[in-house]
């Protein structure tokens, strides 16, 4: 019975609507027909899935690979015909599915972010099929490649390779949410962070296309994006002394300013960079004079024509004050310091109404000392105010004078009298004042008349007539001279004997001014 089914089905074409449950659908309908039965069905036997397989091998393919619908685990190991029924007419739907409904994640590619929103014949349609045999089907879903350039255009033109999820997410290609700096060749670090990607990675045009450029950078050193503003001077290794946190912070403790035309020693190692340099530390400061930087203390006091003073003539690094001025140097003035001159502070002289002054501040005594003689010593004596005709600068006491040159040359005991002696008075206040022009000569004004006053002329008593200044001895008398010439015994008798000691408006004194030289005056 078996073997008559068979030639029956073979042979006789009347019988075939009676055998076959109905017309193949359209896809099939190509294998209609007696003849073609074995293409799908073993005889004997069930429809078999390798049956199907053996003929769909793209989908074969895909369920070997464990990729695609087929390989779902909902899916995979079920008969074709559970879900591609035949035999039900030329315009059945042989695939029949609500792709509005479909679940894509069973493709192995879950449709996220933009892709979710997107019609399937924005992706499922022959542009993207590299198939050619499946280019030509009317209506597939396969062809497709699950990778980002089977449907985008790869904008880095293959320079990052093929895995853009690794850098990109579904919602939007940019920005490169994904991407991590800190795992490529130069971490971001600082003010990196906030730059923008364009501001290291420029557009371009390449093969007609914009392109931007991120591998391949040159990024070893700092010269390689930014401008050196030191023209090479400190090396390429920009980090010794900037870091990206700014490039104002300088690491003072690497940085070595030796290096540079200008050393820092003393007082400018503690001065921050940003004194000298600017806020934005690009500032490049005149640095040949002092005053390039620090104002002028002495307000061109120094200045010679156009020529700047130079400060370390009297200042160091170390500190503007104590001056480095030497004795020394100040000897190379036109004022040596000697005596007590070596000993005072340079302000006694260098200040002047409450200013520092150097120059044109006189070089006389009197321009820093009080003339405290005032008119007493006269200008033919004292001439251009220059005290040591009297003082040296050794000290103020010491006198050395040469008396001569006044009208009262100094001879015998006069020699041997303190200044004071006969040029000291008392003031109102008590305290001792020192005349000399208005000074008499008159012996008297230093010594007292014991004589009362016997031998005034014309307002002054001359000792000297009778007295010599080495002793008071009558060595310059001469008895002869007067009205009573001594001669016989009376020139080998006592003065006393003839001038008694008197007393006249109670004051007692010898009388040398005899009236009456009769002699019965004296001898009686």
């Amino acid at each position: 019975m078996k073997n008559l089914f068979f030639l029956l089905l073979v042979f006789s074409s009347t019988v075939i609507p009676q055998i076959s449950p109905g017309d193949l659908s359209l896809p099939h309908s190509h294998l209609e027909g007696l003849s073609n039965c074995t293409k799908c069905h073993e005889i004997g036997k069930q429809l078999t899935i390798n049956k199907c397989l053996s003929c769909h091998n793209e989908i074969n393919s895909r369920i070997k690979n464990n990729l695609g619908y087929h390989s779902d685990a909902d899916v995979k190991g079920k008969h074709c015909w559970k879900c591609h029924s035949e035999h039900n007419g030329r315009n059945f739907r042989i695939i029949n599915f609500n792709k509005n409904k479909f679940n894509h994640s069973k493709v192995n590619f879950e449709l996220t972010g933009s892709h979710a929103d997107l019609a399937c014949s924005k992706c499922h349609n022959k542009t993207f099929i590299n198939d050619s045999k499946l280019k030509k089907r009317k209506d597939t879903y396969l062809g497709l490649s699950p990778s980002c350039s089977g449907c985008h255009e790869d904008y880095h033109q293959s320079t990052l390779g093929n895995d853009c999820s690794s850098c990109h997410n579904t919602n939007k290609f940019r920005p490169a949410v994904l991407f991590n700096h800190d795992k490529s060749g130069f971490r971001l670090t600082g003010m990196h962070s906030k730059v923008k990607c364009e501001e290291c990675h420029p557009k371009v045009r390449v093969s007609g296309q914009s392109f931007q450029k991120f591998k391949g950078n040159r990024f070893n050193n700092c010269v390689d994006c930014h401008k050196d503003i030191h023209a090479g001077k400190f090396g390429s290794d920009c980090k010794t002394c900037h870091n990206t946190s700014g490039f104002n912070l300088i690491n003072k403790n690497s940085f070595d300013h030796n290096k540079t035309n200008f050393r820092l020693i003393g007082k400018h190692i503690q001065v921050e960079c940003s004194k000298c340099h600017g806020k934005d530390l690009n500032s490049k400061p005149k640095h040949e004079n002092c005053n390039d930087c620090h104002k002028d203390y002495h307000n061109g006091e120094f200045k010679t024509g156009n020529r700047n003073p130079d400060c370390k003539d009297c200042h160091s690094e170390t500190g503007f004050s104590p001056s480095s001025f030497t004795e020394e140097k100040h000897n190379n003035t036109g004022f040596r310091l000697v005596g007590a001159h070596q000993a005072i502070p340079c302000k006694s002289c260098h200040i002047k109404n409450n200013e520092w002054r150097f120059r044109k501040i006189g070089s006389v005594c009197t321009d820093c000392h009080n003339n405290i003689h005032g008119a007493e010593i006269t200008t033919n004596i004292m001439s251009n105010s220059d005290c040591t005709i009297c003082h040296n600068q050794t000290g103020w006491s010491r006198i050395d004078f040469n008396h001569n040159i006044t009208k009262f040359a100094l001879v015998g005991k006069h020699l041997l009298a303190d200044c004071r002696d006969c040029h000291s008075d008392k003031t109102d206040a008590g305290r001792p004042a020192y005349i000399f022009a208005s000074l008499k000569a008159d012996c008297e004004n230093c010594h007292k008349d014991v004589h009362n006053k016997q031998f005034l002329q014309n307002g002054i008593t001359d000792c000297g007539r009778c007295h010599s200044f080495d002793n008071w001895s009558l060595n310059n008398f001469d008895h002869s001279k007067t009205r009573f010439p001594l001669t016989g015994k009376h020139s080998i008798i006592e003065c006393s004997r003839c001038h008694k000691k008197t007393e006249k408006d109670g004051k007692v004194f010898t009388n040398y001014k005899i009236e009456d030289f009769r002699c019965i005056v004296c001898h009686s």
